[in-house]
């Protein structure tokens, strides 16, 4: 079975939770406008990717993994699109999930999902106790305090925020969790390096965020473009121009291909990095390119 298949499947049955005949079926369908339809799934198949490259032999806990580190990313986009913060009006091209359904289920549906991620992670352990308690670690790290995405959108709320430490907290914070929890699935040890790889791919993914916001096409965001400008948001592609965004972005591709630990799936998470590189450049600057 491909990975977008294992992680539709996976994401569908955790979903299918909030369906139960007693349960509020509006809050059940805001949990199921902001997962699906499918994004491109990044952080997921960085999880699938990683637990191959380390041999996996735990499928399910695998998939589980992949799964909660999606709905968490879906929860945070739920919350960012909110009026208090992004106020966005659309995600993923549709309506984002407070405009379709109102902020209190909005709201709602994002802490539904945070604590939905952790409930697929517990009904996946049976017999593999050992293993449960890294991936809950890491997967933890990277939405929490005090470096994971929670504390990346806090600093949405300071006076100053380091534009470093933002890109880190906020992006490359689960991404690094994707990685650590794969390795843990598949039973890897240590997971220091796994963290590193993935924070620098989330690093990179950030950069050709804040790129596109600036340059991409409509069609390309499936979200409203120019907000980072317009709601003072830390921006590589604003503080050093584009030119400059863009080589800073093929240098953290590089450091992340780079930091892939030796393992017999190396070559496959290199090309893989690349491929990503290649997606996120907006059409604008491959014709330039070209």
């Amino acid at each position: 079975m491909d990975g977008v298949t294992r992680i539709e499947r996976s994401l569908e049955t955790a979903v299918a939770m909030a369906d139960a005949a007693d349960a509020p079926p509006r809050l059940a369908a805001a949990m199921r406008h902001a997962v699906f339809p499918r994004g491109a799934r990044v952080r997921p198949r960085l999880c699938l990717a990683v637990a191959a490259a380390c041999g996996e032999d735990a499928p399910a806990l695998t998939d589980a993994a992949a799964a909660a580190i999606e709905l968490l990313h879906c929860a945070s986009l739920v919350h960012d699109d909110l009026p208090c913060f992004d106020d966005a009006a659309e995600r993923r091209g549709r309506l984002s999930v407070h405009r379709a359904f109102g902020v209190p289920l909005a709201l709602l549906a994002g802490d539904a999902l945070i604590v939905l991620a952790f409930q697929t992670l517990a009904q996946a352990s049976e017999g593999l106790g050992a293993r449960l308690p890294p991936v809950l670690a890491a997967v933890g790290q990277g939405v929490g305090v005090p470096h994971g995405i929670v504390a990346g959108q806090s600093w949405e709320c300071e006076p100053v925020a380091a534009l470093e430490a933002y890109h880190r907290q906020k992006t490359g914070a689960l991404f690094a969790a994707a990685a650590a929890a794969g390795a843990a699935s598949a039973g890897a040890a240590d997971l220091a390096p796994w963290r590193i790889f993935g924070e620098r791919l989330g690093e990179a993914y950030q950069a050709a965020d804040d790129i596109r916001d600036v340059v991409a096409e409509p069609d390309e965001m499936g979200k409203p473009a120019g907000r980072d400008a317009a709601l003072g948001r830390p921006s590589l592609a604003l503080a050093l121009g584009i030119p400059a965004a863009v080589q800073r972005l093929e240098e953290l591709v590089a450091v992340a291909a780079q930091a892939i630990p030796a393992c017999h799936g190396a070559a496959e998470l290199r090309a893989l990095v690349r491929s990503e590189a290649r997606r996120l450049t907006p059409r604008s600057l491959s014709r330039s390119a070209a």
